[in-house]
């Protein structure tokens, strides 16, 4: 039996909320919608860190950040922690990344045979947070609201260069799958498509932006968060100090919804090259993001948080044994490593290091399953603390050591504006989660960790900054003499070897 290809088309900063396949009103995401309309959305899909780097780790590896140590946007990436890359690459898989996956260190591909694009930010050290001196900004990397303040149309920015890039890149790699395919090697891929979008700055292309109205966009409708972490991000990206009109936040909310079209125009770029390369009905397809964005929601921004806004994912799985329907069941990015395995007909409880997450594959078959649960940590910048979440069933707890804990029922509660931590209705549940947060993690052990990986960072990063220094950026490779026609490959070799598909 063949086995399926696989690929993954990721989003930056993309909340589930802001999409029509999701529901929302004015946001038009077609392509989605039709890889829903034939195959599985998971209505409860969370990352295991809601920021981009430990996200993206936590996704590859299928552990948590807090095993590996990929504690925030500077924290290395191991090069001894497996990825699904490697272990599909075991099991015959060509694997390749197309765009953004925020690897810090020197190993810039962890396990993907074929890398096709440089990263948009950078792998060194430099974005590392002091949690000794937690409440310090560091002006050169946080975000702050001239993101939102100076949100608008343009016809170029470096966000868009680098997903055309990337669009453009994958494309061509598939077709030339197609062309190996065509010339009798069989051999599945899974490829991961990367886009950096619809990440602020809020800047859109005409095109998308025109998309939309003013009149048409809606508001934050939810109050100021009150919380610690909350209050703490939203001095920290200044949120708390830079008063925004009406006109301001729909301004941008329209540039994040336009931004969220033109994602969408890539899914469908992407999903057509399979068409054109006839492998769309061999391939699993699934739709994702490393997190959401608050977009105003709560008086925040960005993410960084453990709101639903901040933390929740859009997962939309199609393809060869993929039924169409919707799945309730709590679950995250540590889950598409075994996933992935499950589908490449690996095992993934052989794994070791053992994988955190379960295959979400019973749940695209439309089967009953026990699993209903997520599981998350953050370790980075606006908190001088680890900050665990828990979400089983409808329920989700948050806990840090510095900070009252939270509990939230999301069934009667969506937006999250009743903490039950101290509801004496919920008192023993409560009192079980906190118990179950001691139990999983040593929250003092981890904070020491971080620090102690913080302090060794700056160390390192004060060293190279020092002279010549040598880069980690990946410069992808490219062999411009063995390209296109040359004296030594006739036109008529290189028209028959790329032609697709070939002349019969």
């Amino acid at each position: 039996m063949k086995r399926p290809n696989i690929v993954v088309i990721m989003a930056d900063q993309l909340a589930p909320h802001w999409t029509s396949t999701y529901g929302h009103k004015v946001v038009k995401t077609p392509h989605m919608d039709a890889l829903a309309a034939r195959g599985m959305r998971f209505d409860a899909a969370y990352c295991n860190s809601p920021l981009c780097a430990p996200s993206r780790a936590s996704f590859m590896a299928g552990q948590q950040i807090s095993r590996i140590g990929t504690y925030d946007n500077a924290a290395e990436f191991p090069a001894s922690v497996p990825t699904f890359a490697h272990y599909l690459q075991t099991l015959g898989y060509r694997t390749c990344l197309s765009g953004k996956m925020h690897f810090v260190g020197p190993d810039q591909k962890h396990g993907f045979q074929d890398r096709l694009t440089t990263d948009i930010y950078p792998a060194d050290f430099a974005w590392t947070p002091d949690w000794e001196n937690a409440d310090d900004r560091i002006d050169a990397w946080y975000h702050n609201m001239k993101t939102v303040t100076e949100s608008g149309p343009a016809v170029a920015t470096f966000q868009t260069d680098y997903d055309d890039e990337v669009d453009y890149t994958a494309r061509r790699w598939l077709i030339d799958r197609g062309r190996d395919h065509a010339g009798g090697d069989d051999t599945p891929f899974c490829l991961v498509a990367s886009f950096m979008h619809p990440h602020d700055p809020y800047v859109a292309k005409p095109e998308f932006w025109d998309m939309y109205d003013d009149a048409d966009i809606d508001l934050p409708e939810t109050p100021d968060a009150t919380d610690p972490l909350a209050c703490r991000v939203r001095d920290g990206i200044e949120a708390s100090s830079t008063p925004l009109s009406d006109d301001q936040l729909r301004r941008a909310r329209r540039a994040y919804f336009a931004n969220t079209s033109y994602f969408d125009s890539k899914v469908g770029s992407v999903v057509q090259a399979l068409v054109d390369i006839g492998e769309l009905d061999n391939t699993i397809i699934v739709v994702t993001a490393d997190h959401g964005d608050m977009l105003g929601e709560r008086g925040l921004w960005y993410k960084m948080t453990w709101f639903d806004h901040s933390a929740r994912v859009p997962m939309i799985m199609a393809g060869p044994g993929v039924v169409q329907g919707t799945a309730g069941n709590a679950c995250s990015l540590v889950d598409l490593a075994p996933t992935f395995l499950d589908i490449a007909g690996g095992d993934p409880d052989a794994c070791r290091p053992k994988l955190d997450g379960r295959s979400l594959m019973p749940l695209a078959r439309g089967e009953d399953a026990p699993e209903d649960e997520a599981i998350g940590e953050y370790c980075a910048e606006m908190t001088g603390h680890p900050v665990f979440m828990i979400r089983r069933g409808n329920l989700k707890y948050i806990w840090c050591e510095s900070d009252p804990p939270q509990l939230y029922d999301l069934a009667a509660d969506p937006h999250e504006l009743e903490n039950l931590a101290d509801a004496e209705s919920h008192a023993k549940v409560a009192a079980t989660f906190a118990a179950e947060v001691q139990e999983r993690w040593n929250p003092q052990r981890l904070r020491a960790e971080v620090i102690a990986s913080q302090h060794a960072r700056f160390a390192v990063d004060k060293a190279m900054r020092h002279g010549a220094r040598q880069h980690w950026d990946f410069n992808p490779p490219r062999d411009a003499a063995n390209e296109y026609v040359r004296n030594h490959i006739e036109w008529t070799e290189a028209d028959k070897r790329q032609r697709f598909p070939p002349l019969n």
